[in-house]
């Protein structure tokens, strides 16, 4: 068990690190239950571009949920990146959950939501490096 005085770490950092590391997990599971299943269940119920469309939200899930356990390290760490951390959970969900509902609904307006979790993603970088360049303990 994480506990704040066994690490030199603020409670609300390590609360934080337990919840986004938690996700992290949780996400990692769900991307790699995702990555099967349109290896193995989609591959010959939907068209080779909408198994392309598929991918690239599995390809985004997986990438994206590494860096939001990076995260959870540098929490640890003291370094409190918990805005990009969140900024990767609401752009995992958003982006590859609407190209998955895409894919499976095959509801094509769900496409148009897509880059609102691209930008979430692109500011969960551009956060993250951002408060590392200005973090003394880094």
């Amino acid at each position: 068990m994480l506990q704040s005085d066994m690490l030199d770490v603020s409670p609300d950092l390590l609360q934080a690190a337990r919840v986004l590391l938690t996700l992290g997990a949780v996400f990692g599971g769900l991307g790699v239950a995702a990555g099967a299943f349109g290896a193995h269940g989609l591959e010959n119920a939907v068209t080779p571009e909408r198994l392309a469309v598929f991918k690239t939200g599995v390809l985004y899930h997986l990438l994206h949920t590494l860096a939001l356990l990076f995260i959870g390290i540098l929490l640890l760490q003291g370094l409190d990146v918990r805005l990009a951390g969140w900024l990767f959970v609401g752009g995992i969900v958003v982006f590859s959950g609407s190209l998955y509902a895409l894919v499976l609904a095959d509801i094509p307006i769900l496409g148009a939501i897509t880059p609102i979790g691209g930008v979430a993603l692109i500011a969960g970088w551009a956060t993250l490096a951002w408060r590392v360049w200005g973090s003394t303990s880094v």
